[in-house]
């Protein structure tokens, strides 16, 4: 029988590792709510992840990873100036009050968007980046396309539902999760701005108060962006890290500000206590000797990334277990397979890596050779 029982508590433990959001209650208001790993990706926690709902301003988490694309490969700058048109300056709900034909620098209207939520912002970034904001929301669908997002629609860059066709605007916490983690993974200066707490633009007229109460109050909280709308109810999508552990957590539809953030507390907190990463590193491996190379030995380097999400309990028994082949004749090329990376947990293999050659040697030919010859005959005799 105990061992029945051992054997039940290890399968219970491989599927709580393979699938972390199916072994999971907790007490999580709102119509929604996913609880993500930044680094991997993978899912904690679940709660109607998949259905389509008003995000409200949580939208803006995608036009704000549209400007740190644009703003990376070098189509705008951040001091770019950008001028407020009459379709920027009359837009509803939050915002700095910009007027038609001021200009404010990229910088300043990302950290308005960011902090304070201003729609104003949103769109005449959005114009100043695609043209016009009807360009710009084909560009964030076709994002959501390229990152999976299948449950999303969107219809504007505010997240405003002010109208019949806005009120068509939809995605789902699984989406969110997904677009805020592309934005913070591949963009991290994002959170200059996200984990402003109070600021100020147009030289410190205009005082900037963050909507996301988590920045004052959770350790480790590095953004990410509310949302509200009568039609929406009260969106958050969280972030935090601790100890190298990233953490997104969203709630939508949620009946309060205090639930929505109450309920992103307590999957944050849930994850913090349960989940570890784990990123193997080469520091103490030596190079591959190389026979007849130009380079008498190679380094290894994993061939994909190696970070792996375990559970908390298991970190202190996680073993690193490097086989390397003993030598290599040239040519190596770039990625040829010179061993494996085990990680172990007991007897459980958690994850194997290949390892591949970080570069290329080429072989020594005849002239080299001899070159190579007469230099040892040279230094023997000098012995």
């Amino acid at each position: 029988m105990r061992r029945v029982c051992v054997w039940l508590a290890g399968l219970w433990l491989l599927v709580q590792l393979a699938c972390p959001g199916l072994a999971v209650e907790l007490q999580v208001g709102g119509k929604s709510a996913v609880l993500m790993d930044l680094a991997t990706g993978t899912v904690l926690f679940e709660q109607n992840a998949n259905e389509p709902l008003a995000p409200a301003s949580v939208t803006k988490v995608m036009t704000m990873l549209l400007v740190m694309e644009a703003i990376d490969s070098g189509k705008i700058r951040w001091e770019d100036p950008v001028t407020t048109s009459e379709a920027a300056a009359a837009k509803g709900g939050s915002q700095i009050y910009l007027k038609v034909g001021e200009t404010m620098t990229v910088t300043d209207m990302l950290k308005s968007v960011a902090v304070s939520s201003a729609n104003d912002c949103a769109c005449a970034l959005a114009e100043h980046i695609a043209g016009s904001e009807d360009a710009f929301v084909q560009q964030m669908n076709r994002r959501a396309q390229e990152l999976g997002m299948e449950n999303t629609h969107f219809v504007n860059c505010t997240g405003l539902d002010d109208s019949e066709e806005a009120r068509q605007h939809r995605t789902s916490a699984m989406d969110i999760a997904r677009m805020s983690r592309q934005l913070l993974k591949y963009h991290p200066d994002i959170q200059k701005f996200t984990t402003i707490w109070m600021d100020t633009v147009r030289d410190g007229a205009f005082g900037l108060s963050n909507t996301n109460k988590l920045i004052r109050f959770y350790d480790g909280a590095t953004g990410l962006k509310t949302g509200f709308t009568s039609g929406a109810g009260y969106c958050l999508s969280a972030s935090a890290q601790r100890e190298g552990l990233g953490l997104i957590a969203v709630v939508m539809g949620a009946e309060s500000s205090k639930i929505r953030f109450q309920s992103c507390k307590t999957m944050l907190d849930h994850g913090f206590a349960n989940y570890a990463l784990i990123r193997p590193d080469l520091c103490d491996v030596g190079p591959v000797p190389v026979i007849l190379g130009k380079e008498n030995a190679v380094s290894p380097k994993m061939a994909q990334d190696g970070t792996l999400l375990i559970d908390k309990a298991q970190r202190s028994t996680v073993v690193t277990d490097v086989r390397l082949e003993d030598s290599v004749t040239a040519p190596v090329r770039p990625g040829q397979p010179l061993g494996t990376l085990t990680l172990r947990a007991g007897d459980q293999i958690l994850q194997q890596i290949p390892l591949v050659a970080a570069e290329g040697v080429e072989r020594l030919g005849f002239g080299d050779l001899f070159t190579a010859v007469l230099r040892r005959a040279a230094m023997a005799k000098s012995l």
